[in-house]
Protein backbone atom coordinates (compact mmCIF):
# COMPACT_ATOMS: atom_id res chain seq x y z
CA UNK A 1 0.00 0.00 0.00
CA UNK A 2 0.94 3.67 -0.19
CA UNK A 3 1.35 5.64 3.03
CA UNK A 4 2.99 8.79 4.37
CA UNK A 5 5.93 7.99 6.62
CA UNK A 6 7.84 10.27 8.96
CA UNK A 7 11.41 9.10 9.58
CA UNK A 8 12.61 12.05 11.66
CA UNK A 9 11.13 15.14 13.28
CA UNK A 10 11.30 18.32 11.28
CA UNK A 11 9.68 20.29 8.44
CA UNK A 12 6.94 19.15 6.08
CA UNK A 13 9.60 17.91 3.66
CA UNK A 14 10.28 15.06 6.08
CA UNK A 15 6.93 13.46 5.20
CA UNK A 16 7.48 10.74 2.59
CA UNK A 17 4.67 9.34 0.42
CA UNK A 18 5.90 5.85 -0.43
CA UNK A 19 5.26 2.12 -0.33
CA UNK A 20 4.62 0.57 3.07
CA UNK A 21 3.76 -2.98 4.20
CA UNK A 22 0.09 -3.93 4.13
CA UNK A 23 -1.25 -3.99 7.71
CA UNK A 24 -2.28 -7.28 9.36
CA UNK A 25 -5.53 -7.49 11.31
CA UNK A 26 -6.45 -9.62 14.32
CA UNK A 27 -9.62 -11.42 15.35
CA UNK A 28 -11.22 -8.31 16.93
CA UNK A 29 -10.03 -5.87 14.28
CA UNK A 30 -11.24 -4.44 10.99
CA UNK A 31 -9.16 -3.70 7.90
CA UNK A 32 -10.40 -0.44 6.41
CA UNK A 33 -9.64 1.02 2.99
CA UNK A 34 -9.10 4.71 3.73
CA UNK A 35 -11.23 6.94 1.50
CA UNK A 36 -10.45 10.22 3.23
CA UNK A 37 -8.64 11.69 6.22
CA UNK A 38 -7.82 15.25 7.29
CA UNK A 39 -5.08 17.44 8.70
CA UNK A 40 -5.26 18.51 12.35
CA UNK A 41 -2.87 20.81 14.27
CA UNK A 42 -1.63 17.85 16.32
CA UNK A 43 -0.35 16.29 13.08
CA UNK A 44 2.13 19.04 12.30
CA UNK A 45 3.01 19.49 15.97
CA UNK A 46 3.93 15.80 16.09
CA UNK A 47 5.80 16.00 12.77
CA UNK A 48 7.87 19.00 13.82
CA UNK A 49 8.70 17.58 17.24
CA UNK A 50 6.89 20.41 19.06
CA UNK A 51 4.67 17.85 20.83
CA UNK A 52 7.21 15.07 21.34
CA UNK A 53 7.55 15.70 25.09
CA UNK A 54 3.89 14.77 25.58
CA UNK A 55 3.46 12.43 22.61
CA UNK A 56 6.75 10.82 21.58
CA UNK A 57 6.62 8.93 18.30
CA UNK A 58 8.15 5.59 17.47
CA UNK A 59 9.83 6.42 14.17
CA UNK A 60 9.20 5.79 11.36
CA UNK A 61 5.62 6.78 12.06
CA UNK A 62 2.41 7.22 10.10
CA UNK A 63 0.48 10.28 11.30
CA UNK A 64 -3.21 11.13 11.03
CA UNK A 65 -6.18 10.81 13.40
CA UNK A 66 -9.34 11.01 11.25
CA UNK A 67 -10.63 7.97 9.38
CA UNK A 68 -13.40 7.68 6.80
CA UNK A 69 -13.37 4.59 4.65
CA UNK A 70 -14.80 1.24 3.62
CA UNK A 71 -14.54 -2.11 5.39
CA UNK A 72 -12.13 -4.31 3.40
CA UNK A 73 -11.97 -7.34 5.73
CA UNK A 74 -12.76 -8.28 9.34
CA UNK A 75 -11.32 -10.53 12.00
CA UNK A 76 -12.99 -13.80 12.98
CA UNK A 77 -14.67 -12.35 16.09
CA UNK A 78 -16.06 -9.20 14.43
CA UNK A 79 -19.76 -8.85 13.67
CA UNK A 80 -21.79 -5.97 12.28
CA UNK A 81 -19.21 -4.62 9.82
CA UNK A 82 -19.86 -6.22 6.42
CA UNK A 83 -17.39 -5.74 3.59
CA UNK A 84 -17.99 -2.43 1.84
CA UNK A 85 -19.65 -0.75 4.84
CA UNK A 86 -18.85 2.97 5.12
CA UNK A 87 -17.20 3.61 8.48
CA UNK A 88 -15.48 6.36 10.42
CA UNK A 89 -13.32 6.53 13.54
CA UNK A 90 -10.97 8.55 15.70
CA UNK A 91 -7.80 6.48 15.55
CA UNK A 92 -4.10 6.67 14.61
CA UNK A 93 -2.09 6.25 11.43
CA UNK A 94 -4.69 7.41 8.92
CA UNK A 95 -2.24 8.83 6.35
CA UNK A 96 -2.35 5.52 4.48
CA UNK A 97 -4.37 3.54 1.93
CA UNK A 98 -5.29 0.84 4.46
CA UNK A 99 -5.61 0.85 8.23
CA UNK A 100 -6.41 -1.67 10.96
CA UNK A 101 -8.87 -0.46 13.59
CA UNK A 102 -10.38 -2.10 16.68
CA UNK A 103 -14.00 -2.90 15.90
CA UNK A 104 -15.32 -1.01 18.93
CA UNK A 105 -13.70 2.23 17.68
CA UNK A 106 -15.69 2.22 14.43
CA UNK A 107 -19.11 3.61 13.65
CA UNK A 108 -21.13 3.91 10.45
CA UNK A 109 -21.00 7.08 8.36
CA UNK A 110 -24.48 8.62 7.99
CA UNK A 111 -25.87 8.14 4.49
CA UNK A 112 -26.10 11.89 3.91
CA UNK A 113 -22.36 12.45 4.47
CA UNK A 114 -19.65 11.91 1.86
CA UNK A 115 -16.36 10.34 2.86
CA UNK A 116 -14.77 13.78 2.66
CA UNK A 117 -17.26 15.42 5.03
CA UNK A 118 -17.02 12.47 7.43
CA UNK A 119 -13.22 12.68 7.45
CA UNK A 120 -13.33 16.22 8.82
CA UNK A 121 -15.22 15.15 11.94
CA UNK A 122 -13.67 12.56 14.28
CA UNK A 123 -10.95 14.42 16.19
CA UNK A 124 -12.52 17.88 16.35
CA UNK A 125 -16.05 16.72 17.20
CA UNK A 126 -14.85 14.23 19.81
CA UNK A 127 -12.61 16.88 21.40
CA UNK A 128 -15.36 19.49 21.31
CA UNK A 129 -18.02 17.37 22.97
CA UNK A 130 -15.63 16.13 25.64
CA UNK A 131 -14.48 19.69 26.33
CA UNK A 132 -18.07 20.53 27.25
CA UNK A 133 -19.42 17.29 28.73
CA UNK A 134 -16.34 15.93 30.51
CA UNK A 135 -14.44 19.10 31.40
CA UNK A 136 -16.87 22.02 31.78
CA UNK A 137 -20.02 19.98 32.62
CA UNK A 138 -22.42 22.92 32.27
CA UNK A 139 -25.92 23.21 33.65
CA UNK A 140 -28.74 25.09 31.97
CA UNK A 141 -28.41 28.86 32.07
CA UNK A 142 -24.69 29.01 32.85
CA UNK A 143 -22.58 31.53 30.90
CA UNK A 144 -19.76 29.83 29.01
CA UNK A 145 -17.13 31.51 26.87
CA UNK A 146 -15.81 29.24 24.12
CA UNK A 147 -12.50 30.48 22.73
CA UNK A 148 -11.64 29.71 19.12
CA UNK A 149 -15.35 29.26 18.47
CA UNK A 150 -14.93 29.24 14.68
CA UNK A 151 -12.55 26.28 14.73
CA UNK A 152 -13.73 22.69 14.42
CA UNK A 153 -13.41 21.99 18.15
CA UNK A 154 -14.99 25.34 18.99
CA UNK A 155 -17.95 24.87 16.64
CA UNK A 156 -18.65 21.49 18.18
CA UNK A 157 -18.35 22.92 21.69
CA UNK A 158 -20.86 25.65 20.81
CA UNK A 159 -23.30 23.04 19.49
CA UNK A 160 -22.98 20.76 22.52
CA UNK A 161 -23.10 23.59 25.06
CA UNK A 162 -26.34 24.80 23.48
CA UNK A 163 -27.74 21.29 23.76
CA UNK A 164 -27.13 21.54 27.51
CA UNK A 165 -28.97 24.85 27.74
CA UNK A 166 -25.92 27.01 28.37
CA UNK A 167 -25.69 30.68 27.44
CA UNK A 168 -22.82 30.65 24.97
CA UNK A 169 -20.34 33.44 24.25
CA UNK A 170 -18.18 32.96 21.14
CA UNK A 171 -14.60 34.08 21.72
CA UNK A 172 -12.91 34.99 18.43
CA UNK A 173 -10.56 37.59 16.98
CA UNK A 174 -12.28 40.92 16.45
CA UNK A 175 -11.79 40.56 12.70
CA UNK A 176 -13.86 37.36 12.82
CA UNK A 177 -16.82 38.94 14.58
CA UNK A 178 -19.10 38.99 11.51
CA UNK A 179 -18.49 35.31 10.76
CA UNK A 180 -18.91 34.31 14.41
CA UNK A 181 -22.27 36.10 14.55
CA UNK A 182 -23.60 33.36 12.26
CA UNK A 183 -23.09 30.81 15.04
CA UNK A 184 -25.99 30.02 17.40
CA UNK A 185 -24.50 32.03 20.27
CA UNK A 186 -25.79 34.66 22.67
CA UNK A 187 -22.86 37.02 22.28
CA UNK A 188 -19.60 37.41 20.36
CA UNK A 189 -16.47 38.56 22.22
CA UNK A 190 -13.30 39.84 20.56
CA UNK A 191 -10.71 38.05 22.67
CA UNK A 192 -7.91 40.10 21.12
CA UNK A 193 -9.60 43.35 22.20
CA UNK A 194 -8.46 44.51 25.68
CA UNK A 195 -11.55 46.71 26.10
CA UNK A 196 -13.91 43.79 25.51
CA UNK A 197 -11.92 41.51 27.81
CA UNK A 198 -12.06 44.16 30.55
CA UNK A 199 -15.87 44.09 30.45
CA UNK A 200 -16.05 40.31 30.93
CA UNK A 201 -16.80 39.11 34.44
CA UNK A 202 -18.74 36.45 36.30
CA UNK A 203 -18.36 33.70 33.72
CA UNK A 204 -19.33 30.26 34.96
CA UNK A 205 -16.77 28.66 32.69
CA UNK A 206 -14.37 29.07 29.80
CA UNK A 207 -13.98 26.24 27.31
CA UNK A 208 -10.56 27.01 25.88
CA UNK A 209 -9.14 25.91 22.53
CA UNK A 210 -6.60 28.74 22.16
CA UNK A 211 -4.32 28.75 25.21
CA UNK A 212 -1.22 30.91 25.60
CA UNK A 213 -1.41 34.58 26.47
CA UNK A 214 -5.07 34.74 25.41
CA UNK A 215 -6.34 32.44 28.15
CA UNK A 216 -4.11 34.12 30.73
CA UNK A 217 -5.82 37.44 29.98
CA UNK A 218 -9.25 35.81 30.24
CA UNK A 219 -8.82 33.94 33.53
CA UNK A 220 -9.95 36.86 35.75
CA UNK A 221 -13.35 36.76 34.02
CA UNK A 222 -14.19 33.38 35.57
CA UNK A 223 -16.18 33.66 38.79
CA UNK A 224 -14.90 32.16 42.04
CA UNK A 225 -15.56 28.42 41.90
CA UNK A 226 -15.96 28.50 38.12
CA UNK A 227 -14.32 26.15 35.63
CA UNK A 228 -11.63 26.37 33.00
CA UNK A 229 -11.89 23.45 30.57
CA UNK A 230 -8.82 23.19 28.33
CA UNK A 231 -7.64 21.07 25.42
CA UNK A 232 -4.14 22.59 25.80
CA UNK A 233 -3.14 21.73 29.34
CA UNK A 234 -3.26 23.79 32.53
CA UNK A 235 -1.96 27.36 32.17
CA UNK A 236 0.54 28.34 34.84
CA UNK A 237 -1.44 31.47 35.68
CA UNK A 238 -4.52 29.46 36.65
CA UNK A 239 -3.06 28.77 40.10
CA UNK A 240 -3.64 32.44 41.00
CA UNK A 241 -7.42 32.15 40.75
CA UNK A 242 -10.10 30.33 42.83
CA UNK A 243 -11.25 28.20 39.90
CA UNK A 244 -11.25 24.54 38.93
CA UNK A 245 -9.16 23.54 35.93
CA UNK A 246 -10.12 20.52 33.85
CA UNK A 247 -7.46 19.79 31.22
CA UNK A 248 -7.90 16.62 29.18
CA UNK A 249 -6.96 14.71 26.04
CA UNK A 250 -9.70 13.42 23.75
CA UNK A 251 -10.52 9.72 23.89
CA UNK A 252 -12.37 7.80 21.15
CA UNK A 253 -16.12 7.44 21.65
CA UNK A 254 -17.68 5.76 18.62
CA UNK A 255 -21.31 6.08 19.68
CA UNK A 256 -21.03 9.79 20.46
CA UNK A 257 -19.13 10.37 17.22
CA UNK A 258 -22.04 8.84 15.31
CA UNK A 259 -24.56 11.10 17.05
CA UNK A 260 -22.48 14.17 16.24
CA UNK A 261 -22.12 13.02 12.63
CA UNK A 262 -25.91 12.65 12.50
CA UNK A 263 -26.23 16.24 13.73
CA UNK A 264 -23.89 17.43 10.97
CA UNK A 265 -25.86 15.40 8.41
CA UNK A 266 -29.06 17.03 9.68
CA UNK A 267 -27.57 20.53 9.31
CA UNK A 268 -27.54 21.26 13.03
CA UNK A 269 -23.90 22.37 12.85
CA UNK A 270 -21.01 22.01 10.45
CA UNK A 271 -17.25 21.57 10.28
CA UNK A 272 -16.20 23.54 7.19
CA UNK A 273 -13.76 22.09 4.65
CA UNK A 274 -11.38 24.63 3.11
CA UNK A 275 -9.58 22.36 0.63
CA UNK A 276 -9.48 18.77 -0.57
CA UNK A 277 -6.05 17.51 -1.60
CA UNK A 278 -4.44 14.21 -2.59
CA UNK A 279 -2.58 12.24 0.07
CA UNK A 280 0.54 12.41 -2.08
CA UNK A 281 0.37 16.21 -1.67
CA UNK A 282 0.88 15.82 2.07
CA UNK A 283 3.91 18.09 2.29
CA UNK A 284 2.05 21.02 0.75
CA UNK A 285 -1.05 20.24 2.82
CA UNK A 286 0.99 20.51 6.02
CA UNK A 287 2.63 23.74 4.90
CA UNK A 288 -0.76 25.32 4.13
CA UNK A 289 -2.33 24.14 7.39
CA UNK A 290 0.64 25.26 9.45
CA UNK A 291 0.54 28.79 7.99
CA UNK A 292 -3.02 29.12 9.27
CA UNK A 293 -5.70 31.47 8.05
CA UNK A 294 -7.88 28.74 6.57
CA UNK A 295 -11.61 28.92 7.09
CA UNK A 296 -11.93 25.17 7.46
CA UNK A 297 -10.03 21.90 7.37
CA UNK A 298 -7.83 20.30 4.73
CA UNK A 299 -9.18 16.89 3.72
CA UNK A 300 -6.89 14.31 2.12
CA UNK A 301 -8.04 11.63 -0.31
CA UNK A 302 -6.09 8.76 -1.95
Amino acid sequence: MKAVLLYEYGPAENLRYEDAPDPKYGENEVLVRVKATSVNPIDYKLRSGAAKARFPLQLPAILGRDLAGEVAAVGSSVNGFPKGMRVMALTFGTYAEFLVVAADALTAIPDALSFERAAALPLVTTTGFQLIERAVKPTAGQRILITGALGGVGRTAVHVARQHGARVLAGVRAAERQEAAKLPVDEVIGIDDPAEIAKLHGLDAIADTVGGAVIERLLPAIRSGGVLGSVLGTPDAAAKYPIRVEAFMAQPDASRLRRLADDVAAGKFDIPIARTMKLREIQEAHRIAERGGLNGKIVLVP
